[in-house]
């Protein structure tokens, strides 16, 4: 994730992928996941930036128990809600944003 102070009473967001992230309906799930994260995580968020949030492929690992609940319930392994929130709160913690 890069952010910069953009001066306004607001923040702006961008999603884009690694040129090897899938296919188109792997982007858009996930670029979907992320901006529903996003939304309901931005009341918590520190105002007036410039998010870019680029998104890489992860390694196949095995699943973690809660993933067990979601994702691999629709055989999709790793793109959950609970997941993209989770390694989103992250970032912005990171970020000093949150």
């Amino acid at each position: 994730m890069f952010f910069l102070s953009n001066g306004l009473a607001y923040n702006r967001i961008v999603i884009t992928f690694a040129r090897k992230y899938g296919n188109a309906v792997k982007r858009n799930r996930a670029r979907r996941l992320s901006r529903e994260a996003y939304r309901f995580m931005k009341d918590t968020l520190k105002t007036g930036y410039d998010l870019v949030l680029l998104v890489y492929p992860r390694s196949e690992c095995p699943p973690r128990q809660e993933n067990l609940l979601q994702g691999e319930a629709l055989g999709k392994p790793g793109l959950d809600f609970a997941g993209s929130a989770r390694r989103l709160k992250t970032l912005f913690v990171r970020a000093g944003i949150q």
